[in-house]
């Protein structure tokens, strides 16, 4: 059984001014042990160690940071996309699963993207760790074609599309999520005309085939349950939310075929880790 989770970690786990929420961080992901960890909000997380010095004089690139420290840590490998705009994205892979290729996805989304292909027994699967814009429903309609385009095009049937999307989705009842949000950022989940709830990058997922893993295996949304909400935390913050799903597992036709079970990680050390909850899915595949 391999184990997927996403999770929206927070400016890198440090607040401006305030807490180091890194430890927690840590413990969340050392409990749960996901095979593959597709993280975003990585600020800080791409900092270059300065370089050491080397025997005979010179310079040599140093191991270390704080992307380093933190994959050691919860014993995991990583594959970071930096952002021209905004936060880094990464993908993290738990040995003995290997990466047959790990790349940027080289479009200009406003955080970023990154694409990895793992090897397991029944086939590759491509992992896509993404993060869309927060502002504009408009660009996350279009970076949304842009991360569907880009698993499209990766080998082999199994493909998972992870992380904070930023939108809801075109199914269920968002009208008293949406008055209950401040004006300033009621805007970003309302179309144009100031009525219609901002959908479409998440239909335009469902249009390209993928499939809701969370929504797939759990009762409809009708408006009051809670339990797909992955954002606000009780104590981490997230004015800009108010009870809101917005963090999904995506899959292709494939690897949907092959869900055991996806949920929000709640309660413990997630209240405070972050303003997002973690999204875990037990997926029936093991590495090669």
């Amino acid at each position: 059984m391999l184990r997927a989770m996403t999770w929206n970690i927070r400016t890198g786990g440090r607040d401006r001014g305030g807490a180091d929420r890194r430890d927690l961080l840590v413990r969340v992901v050392a409990a749960e042990r996901p095979d593959v960890l597709a993280l975003q909000e990585l600020r800080g997380f791409d900092d270059r160690p300065a370089a050491a010095p080397a025997p005979g004089g010179g310079r040599r690139a140093a191991a270390g940071g704080a992307l380093a420290d933190f994959a050691g840590r919860v014993g995991m490998r990583p594959h970071l996309a930096r952002s021209c705009f905004g936060q880094p994205v990464a993908v993290l892979l738990r040995p003995p699963l290997r990466a047959l290729a790990a790349t940027r996805v080289r479009r200009p989304f406003h955080h970023a993207a990154q694409r990895v292909t793992v090897a397991t027994t029944a086939g590759a699967l491509t992992v896509l760790s993404v993060h869309l814009d927060p502002y504009s429903g408009l660009r996350r309609r279009v970076e949304a074609g842009w991360a569907a385009a880009a698993l499209r095009r990766a080998p082999g049937e199994l493909g998972m599309l992870a992380g904070d999307l930023n939108t809801l989705d075109p199914v269920a009842e968002h009208t008293d999520r949406i008055a209950r949000l401040p004006a300033a950022y009621r805007r970003r989940h309302l179309r144009r005309d100031g009525r219609t709830v901002e959908t479409r990058a998440v239909a335009r997922l469902l249009a390209a085939g993928l499939v809701d893993l969370y929504a797939a295996i759990s009762p409809p949304d009708d408006g009051t349950a809670d339990a797909g909400l992955t954002a606000p935390t009780r104590h981490g913050g997230g004015a800009e939310f108010s009870g809101m799903r917005l963090d999904y597992l995506f899959g292709t036709a494939a690897l949907a075929e092959r869900v055991r079970d996806c949920r929000v990680l709640r309660g413990g050390d997630t209240e405070y880790a972050s303003d997002h909850y973690p999204v875990v899915a037990d997926l029936d595949l093991d590495p090669a």
